[in-house]
């Protein structure tokens, strides 16, 4: 099969390697030149990704059979709809579907119409000049975010990004004043924050491994909101601090919300991520993605069984998708990014890293290509995003993540990296921060619940059939 890989980040290189695994034949529509997407594709095209008539002309030029989006802005500008007129299969919702994620405003006020619980308290606000009442009524503390798109970066949270409701409100009304279509007030929930994605079409909602993604620049989640520094995921594809019977909880959000997509006239085919946090009463809705996140992708695409991928997106797009071809294998996975120094504030681009891609890969750990060019023989230089993936797997996350710090000795150079993401300390920390959530009163826990020991058998909702049933 011949399939188009629309973007050039990290996440489309997994893509590119998962399908590439499947024997299929990859073509790569990207605004940049990725190493790894370019070592693997059988083409590539330099284009704007938003605009869906480049986007239609390489897939008819190059005989695609299916087409698989990556990024948001590519969803929310059309091209979906484009390739289907085109007669193109494309694994990913509609324009009009995708505004699950494009518009939070419409997000929340979907949810708020079908009765789907499990969302905080929230307030949109279109004028500006009525910021400051909005602000005031709503209380603290609160959240800003932008109604739009901002590349999971725009989101302000009170205590973290600013510190008093004037503060709030002035962000608020820069965000409107620079053309936002509009800001979302929504009230602060402490708890753990979770990312379960779901792949969506005619036939049903198959939920993907859960993982838990790192979005504040510094260890300790310190420092300003990125895109994610990293992520990781649990053998029994749960989390240490989530049951079974909490992540089905939240897969029942994702669910109603796709109903409620497809009763409004809006079907939505493809991948529903939905971003979360358990707090003491229960899951609650962040936001959804309309896609793969990245970098969860890399967790979930590194555990799928070697072949078929590509029949698994082409049933996900054509509405017949094969239950049978949805294997994940039981591993603890890491992802950790090298990033510039300065990632997250004021990140310095240029910096060339020495990169030992077969020692990394003897030593377990798979890289995906991010915002990076190549710079010779075994380096690239990093931009001010982020720049190389290292995936580390075992059979417990602390192992995985153990693995990833071990392969960064073959990555020479001026960067940054989270090192506490997946550590046997930050584990701890986060459960005991949920069953204090939970138990209100309890006495510290010597040991994080739900870390299995590396030779512990999955838990009842570890096999791939009973993780995986719609």
């Amino acid at each position: 099969m011949r399939v188009l890989v629309v973007g050039g980040g990290a996440r489309e290189h997994a893509l590119g390697w998962a399908l590439n695994r499947s024997g299929a034949e990859v073509v790569v529509a990207s605004p940049n030149v990725n190493p790894g997407l370019e070592r693997l594709a059988k083409a590539t095209a330099r284009v704007d990704i938003t605009l869906p008539g480049p986007i239609v002309d390489l897939a008819r030029r190059e005989r695609v059979q299916l087409a698989v989006i990556g990024p948001e802005a590519p969803l929310a500008s059309g091209v979906t709809d484009a390739l289907w007129k085109a007669e193109i299969p494309v694994a990913g919702p509609t324009k009009a579907a995708a505004r699950i994620e494009s518009s939070k405003s419409f997000c929340r006020q979907l949810l708020a119409k079908h009765r789907i619980e499990a969302q905080p308290k929230f307030d949109t606000i279109a004028n500006v000049d009525e910021v400051e009442s909005r602000v005031k009524a709503f209380g603290e503390p609160f959240v800003v975010k932008p109604a739009g798109l901002t590349g999971g970066k725009g989101v302000w949270v009170q205590g973290a990004d600013f510190q008093t409701a004037e503060e709030g409100a002035a962000y608020a009304r820069k965000l409107l004043a620079s053309g936002a279509e509009g800001v979302v007030l929504e009230e602060k929930l402490e708890g753990e924050e979770f990312s379960q994605m779901a792949l969506v079409t005619d036939s049903g909602v198959y939920p993907l491994p859960a993982v838990q993604d790192f979005k504040r620049a510094l260890e300790g989640d310190l420092g300003g909101n990125t895109g994610g520094l990293g992520s990781y995921s649990q053998r029994d594809h749960l989390l240490p601090f989530l049951t079974p019977t909490l992540r089905e909880q939240a897969l029942d959000v994702v669910r109603k919300s796709a109903y409620a997509l497809k009763e409004e006239g809006s079907p939505f085919r493809g991948v529903l991520y939905g971003g979360f946090i358990l707090t003491a009463q229960g899951p609650k809705l962040l936001e959804f993605n309309a896609r793969f996140g990245d970098p969860e992708a890399l967790n979930v695409l590194t555990l799928y069984e070697e072949g078929d991928f590509d029949e698994l997106l082409m049933g996900l797009a054509t509405g017949r998708l094969d239950t049978t071809l949805l294997g994940f294998r039981l591993r603890a996975t890491v992802v950790k990014y090298v990033v510039p120094p300065g990632y997250g504030a004021a990140p310095r681009s240029g910096g060339v890293i020495n990169l030992d891609e077969p020692s990394i890969e003897e030593a377990g750990v798979r890289v995906f290509f991010g915002a990076v060019e190549a710079a010779g023989a075994g380096q690239v230089t990093l931009s001010t995003s982020r720049g190389v993936a290292l995936v580390g797997e075992a059979s417990a996350i602390h192992e995985a993540s153990r693995r990833v710090d071990e392969a960064l000795a073959f990555v020479k150079g001026d960067y940054y990296v989270r090192r506490d993401i997946g550590t046997k300390a930050d584990l701890a920390k986060r459960t005991e921060h949920v069953r204090r959530l939970l138990v209100p009163g309890a006495k510290p826990s010597p040991l994080p619940l739900s870390v299995a020991p590396p030779d512990a058998p999955p838990s009842s909702a570890g096999t791939a059939e009973q993780v995986l049933a719609p």
